[in-house]
């Protein structure tokens, strides 16, 4: 279909940096057996927040604000004032001609639709009366399903010299294209160039782009949803490994090939408006007015939600006697679904204390389960394994045996029934054995998957200098190196439900999407050795010798806590963990309850049953409503209603010396609390392009992801469910705001060190906010490094004051 083309190398240098760059552009999305949380705009975090809305709405077709009438329904309730509306003008620094009045007569109307730049499919679309946009992703959707399997097909696609070269194969004998009336398409895929670069620059010069596709590119992906978001997860992995991976560019040559056969049939008919988007797409981007103005209503209601925050924690608040030593300290994960759990079992005693920390409690861990060879990698995705671990019997190897036998039986079973041979005939000729489990299921008697009874261990030795440094590093990361109670309770957390397809979000994200069961095991099992207890306390850090800690596991779903006593070398008295064990399902009881409040249909009483129904779409509403993360001493917020929609996590900064603590909390946890919260924002703002669409219409594909429908593109991002309760948001898309109890010099200094961090700051991703000496929201920090007071009436030496 077209002849030979010759591309002089600085013309291919452009083209190769230009894709390069839009595969960058694109956020990951990890499969669904352990899936986390990703900021959708991780790909623009260098770039504002209004630039990138406008960036979208060019090539994704979509608005980063919810409509005006939200803002206008919230300003007339009185949740958010014309005071915000002003703080939300001065956030902006280039709508410097847009006033107060201006802001309120736009809520009086929607702003206008936006849409994006078509594609060479869509005008062809236009022009032949074919969704020629549709067609293509279903092309590519169905050849990326086998490729990307994971162990669901039955017959696995050839990944013989990488995706780009399957793909190739499996096009020159896909007839589907030809018969909807792409001709010759087999005969042109033939012709392409055999390399991935080679192929995209053709590409590039038959559709006339030059050296510069500008946002072309870009676009191109984002058509292709969650198959280009896996394939940039597969990229994301390798480098964190120190490699590379080039499946996302491969993915970009296959479609711009499409895009390439379809302008040549149908060049003639939309020549002329291709040229004109061609020239659209190498033009700055620049925010328009609707855009600026949609920012600065989004601003005001953070800025609202901000002021709410600020006076509850203004709160005056009764403190509990500091100088009693507590009998039980529970460490959570700073997960927002932990801060109302924590608020509940601190009512129980006053001689309970609570503290947050990340899920994974410090032990990035590689972890092999009982009878398994996959690595579960327990971490935050962002870093690398450091110690590797398992669950297994020394001395029962017909155990493990025995399991693995019978998960064979059970894959064996499933690939038995979907295979062509017995497929048809399986339902009639053993649906009665079926007669059971559907009865089970409909009265809500299935069982999810429950931790591992075996006990986990380190899987290689590690001396005891090593264990007491990884011991003492997390202590002092809690801020937990004085004042031991007599029990300190570790508990991650994980969901129990049946039926889910996004179990694995509903996990632990600082566990990789898996449950902290395992971390927190570990961990308590190393600060109960002896060794390492006089280990640390030659570091300074004196741990009681009745002090004896205890790992547990809060199922997010229920919000009952296990407790693994089992794994414990020492006696407790029964009545102490009896004891124990009823101030949990108190505090459990006391948070159903309000947990129940925010979901359809739920009491109370009915939200263990919920997790166990196979058809019920919200067991629980994971993270919707996340708006906050601070940082600061658990008496700072103790005692006041954060209605779970805070990550807490506990810092005394006096007691960090170097702030190299501080340091690590803002490179780490808030990252992936940012990642969270803009997730939950775009999946609200723009399900169309960051979603995963409606939960009833989802099929599973490759193990990996879901499908809305029989095919297409993949669906990256949350449920509509997990944001929506069917008549209104559940969460309202807010960027966080993070609130630090430490010297503004410090952390001045650390995000100077951290550029990246630093950008999400300045480029108003998320907001940052100093905490004075009493709690109060004093310092906001502004791009560039500077502050503004609050009005809090914090001076600028309070810090130092603090500290003499």
């Amino acid at each position: 279909m077209t002849g030979t083309i010759t591309i002089d190398t600085l013309h291919g240098d452009t083209l190769a940096k230009a894709a390069a760059d839009a595969v960058k552009a694109i956020p990951p999305a990890w499969p669904l057996t352990a899936t986390v949380a990703v900021n959708p705009f991780l790909g623009q975090v260098e770039d504002s927040f209004d630039q990138t809305a406008a960036l979208l709405a060019r090539i994704g077709g979509v608005r980063l604000s919810l409509p005006r009438k939200h803002f206008a329904d919230k300003l007339a309730r009185g949740d958010m004032t014309d005071e915000d509306l002003l703080a939300g003008l001065k956030t902006s620094s280039i709508a410097k001609d847009i006033d107060l009045d201006e802001i309120k007569a736009a809520l009086l109307s929607n702003a206008p639709t936006v849409a994006a730049l078509p594609t060479v499919a869509d005008l062809a679309g236009r022009t032949s009366d074919k969704d020629w946009s549709g067609i293509v992703s279903d092309r590519i959707g169905t050849f990326a399903a086998g490729f990307f399997d994971q162990g669901q097909a039955l017959w696995a696609a050839s990944r013989r010299n990488g995706l780009y070269a399957a793909w190739r194969a499996f096009a020159t004998h896909d007839l589907t294209p030809e018969i909807l009336g792409l001709k010759d398409f087999g005969t042109h895929v033939a012709d392409t160039p055999e390399t991935p670069h080679a192929a995209i620059e053709r590409a590039a010069v038959s559709l006339g782009l030059g050296a510069e596709p500008g946002t072309y590119f870009h676009q191109l992906l984002l058509t292709l949803g969650g198959w280009a978001q896996f394939a940039r997860h597969m990229q994301f992995k390798a480098e964190i490994d120190g490699g590379e991976d080039t499946t996302a560019l491969e993915l970009l040559a296959i479609r711009l090939i499409f895009e390439e056969a379809l302008y040549l049939r149908h060049k003639t008919n939309i020549e002329s408006e291709w040229r004109n988007v061609r020239k659209a797409h190498v033009e700055p981007v620049t925010p328009g007015r609707d855009t600026l103005i949609d920012s600065i209503l989004q601003a005001a209601a953070e800025r609202a939600a901000e002021r709410k925050l600020a006076a509850v924690l203004a709160t005056p608040c009764e403190i509990k006697d500091v100088d009693q030593r507590p009998i039980l300290q529970a460490a959570f994960c700073i997960d927002v679904r932990s801060e109302v759990l924590r608020r509940s079992l601190e009512t129980m005693d006053a001689r309970i204390r609570t503290l947050g920390f990340a899920g994974f409690f410090g032990l990035g861990t590689s972890h092999h389960a009982f009878a398994s060879d996959t690595a579960e990698h327990r971490l935050p995705v962002l870093l690398k394994p450091s110690v590797f671990s398992c669950s297994a019997v020394d001395d029962d190897k017909g155990a493990d045996q025995k399991a693995r036998f019978g998960a064979r039986g059970i894959r064996a079973w499933g690939r038995f029934k979907l295979a062509a041979v017995s497929s048809f005939a399986f339902v009639e000729a053993m649906g009665p054995v079926y007669a059971g489990k559907l009865l089970r299921d409909g009265l809500r008697l299935t069982k999810g998957n429950a931790p591992d009874k075996v006990k986990p261990r380190f899987s290689q030795d590690i001396d005891l200098e090593t264990r007491a440094a990884i011991a003492e590093k997390v202590l002092k990361a809690m801020s937990l190196t004085e004042g031991f109670a007599r029990f300190v309770l570790i508990c991650g957390h994980g969901a129990n439900v049946v039926n889910n397809p996004y179990a694995s979000a509903l996990h632990c994200g600082a566990c990789g999407g898996h449950a902290g069961d395992v971390n927190a095991r570990l961990l308590a099992d190393l600060i109960n050795d002896r060794a390492v207890r006089d280990a640390l306390s030659e570091k300074g850090i004196h741990i009681p010798a009745d002090t004896i800690f205890i790992a547990g596991l809060h199922d997010t779903t229920t919000d009952g806590v296990t407790l693994f006593e089992a794994d414990l070398d020492s006696d407790i008295a029964h009545k102490d963990l009896a004891q124990i064990r009823k101030w949990l399902t108190d505090a459990g009881r006391l948070t159903r309850a309000k947990r129940a409040e925010r979901l359809p249909r739920a009491t109370g009483k009915n939200l263990t049953v919920r997790a166990r129904d196979w058809s019920e779409t919200r067991p629980e509403l994971g993270l919707a409503g996340c708006r906050a993360f601070i940082a600061a001493p658990r008496s700072r917020t103790a005692g006041r209603s954060l209605e779970g929609q805070a990550f807490l996590h506990d810092y005394v900064w006096q007691k960090d010396e170097d702030f190299k603590i501080l340091e690590l909390i803002l490179t780490a946890p808030v990252v992936v609390a940012s990642w969270i919260s803009l997730q939950y924002f775009g999946s609200a703002v723009a399900p169309s392009l960051f979603g995963a669409g409606n939960k009833l219409l989802h099929n599973v594909v490759g193990g990996i992801g879901v499908v809305e429908g029989n095919g297409g593109n993949l669906r990256a991002g949350l449920p509509w469910q997990s944001v929506h309760d069917g008549e209104n948001l559940v969460h309202e898309p807010l960027r966080l705001t993070v609130a630090v109890e430490a010297p503004k010099e410090a952390i001045i200094d650390i995000l100077r060190r951290h550029p990246q961090v630093q950008a999400l700051f300045d480029n108003g991703w998320v907001s940052l906010v100093v905490m004075g000496e009493k709690g109060q929201l004093a310092w906001r920090y502004e791009t560039g490094g500077s502050w503004e007071n609050m009005g809090s009436g914090e001076n600028e030496t309070s810090f130092q004051r603090l500290a003499g």
